[in-house]
């Protein structure tokens, strides 16, 4: 009975947020500081407020909900994810980690369980990047890694600057430090997700343990050459910016594939100046996402990606920015965590393995200090990022069954858990 009522919750919860989107029929866009991310993190506040947590919206735009504990100067037990998404992503990546939270915080107040230390639920404002081209926005301010010169920084597309829309959602990024939790506050961190990859749908396993994720480096990169008429400029007099760049991206995947070890390499944005079919091209810009869980290898990438720019834009007379968006290491979960709910999985007959995460979450940035760890559940097919991305209710309610194990466990433990 109990996983029915769950799986009932979460579906009502998740169907109600398939709303807040600003694209109605062709998948979830919420993007930070925007109406449907405030949207989404009013219904939130109400759904704490209904299980009885102390909420509050921080500096940062993270939504965060406590449930106090006998001795609340104790390192809390935080689990949470994030509720903005991709444009035209899907309705589970993140926002299911919130609800499940939800669940587990739902069933702590249920049982009336003794609690030693507060157990903290949250919504991190922009995890995915997607808006400004960065990411772990929220997570990384809790930790104490955003400033106002960051907010300042980071641009939209339309140039609009974290600090700007900040403001326009009524925040004050020149408040930003005060999202900063307390060193030694947070005790242990969770977080529950959709695998976004096709290994647990595949198996038919219930329970992903992620005992690794990858480390992450996003760069943008402008070529400049000069805008010239395509006709009447002789090939070997131009300053094709176009051509330089191309011979560079061309290299990427291949460097990736050289390295094996589950690097990966993407070039998922590109932008031409003038723009003009008929003339070469003055820009061109472009973003360059690598990962692997060896972050020697994303470095090595980074390097050669550097030096084939020098030579190109030498060769061709032009010049070249490449300028870091993101940079966060690779991160191994925490081993004893992770063994709990593993034991909670076969009390409960789930079929679970370990794997690693190639997608990088709160978790990550989180992880580079807290203790951490990561339950993922099936994506079917193992689509994500796209309307197509499809979880079963039942199985997130699994996954909140088993965190729902681990926070008791370290909620009623005597001893003074940091992990």
């Amino acid at each position: 009975m109990e996983i029915e009522e769950t799986t009932g919750r979460i579906a009502e919860q998740l169907e109600h947020l398939k709303r807040y989107t600003a694209t109605p029929g062709k998948g979830c866009t919420r993007l930070p500081f925007t109406k449907e991310a405030r949207q989404a993190v009013e219904f939130l506040r109400k759904q704490m407020e209904e299980v009885g947590l102390c909420v509050h919206e921080d500096e940062a735009g993270n939504i965060i909900g406590i449930m106090e504990g006998e001795d609340p100067g104790q390192p809390c037990v935080m689990m949470g994810s994030h509720f903005d998404s991709v444009i035209n992503g899907g309705d589970y990546d993140g926002i299911a980690g919130i609800i499940c939270a939800l669940e587990v915080a739902r069933r702590l107040r249920e049982k009336g369980l003794r609690r030693k230390r507060n157990f903290a639920v949250v919504g991190f404002c922009d995890e995915e990047g997607m808006r400004f081209g960065n990411g772990y926005f929220g997570s990384g301010a809790i930790m104490g890694n955003r400033d106002a010169e960051y907010c300042r920084k980071f641009k939209d597309t339309d140039g609009v600057s974290i600090y700007e829309a900040m403001q326009g959602y009524g925040l004050d990024p020149e408040k930003i430090g005060n999202a900063k939790w307390p060193d030694g506050s947070i005790g242990c961190f969770l977080e529950t997700h959709i695998e976004q990859g096709p290994v647990l749908d595949s198996e038919g396993t219930e329970i992903g343990l992620v005992d690794c994720i990858v480390g992450i480096q996003r760069y943008m990169v402008t070529v400049h050459g000069r805008s010239d008429h395509a006709g009447t400029t002789p090939m070997d007099m131009r300053l094709d910016a176009v051509d330089a760049a191309a011979k560079v991206i061309g290299k990427i995947a291949g460097w990736a594939r050289e390295k094996a070890d589950g690097t990966v390499a993407t070039v998922g944005y590109i932008n031409v100046l003038p723009g003009g079919v008929n003339i070469v091209a003055e820009s061109c810009q472009f973003t360059v996402d690598i990962r692997s869980r060896n972050n020697d290898n994303i470095n090595d990438i980074a390097n050669r990606i550097r030096k084939a720019l020098e030579w190109e834009t030498k060769i061709m007379g032009g010049s070249f920015e490449m300028e870091s968006k993101l940079s966060i290491l690779p991160v191994n979960l925490d081993q004893d965590i992770l063994g709990i709910m593993e034991e909670s999985c076969r009390k409960h007959g789930y079929s679970s393995r370990y794997l690693p995460s190639g997608a990088g979450h709160d978790s990550l940035e989180i992880g580079q200090v807290i203790p951490t760890a990561m339950l993922f559940v099936p994506s079917k097919d193992g689509r994500s990022h796209c309307p197509e991305e499809f979880t079963k209710y039942s199985q997130l309610a699994k996954a909140a069954v088993v965190a729902g194990d681990l926070v008791e466990k370290l909620l009623t433990d005597e001893a003074d858990r940091r992990g």
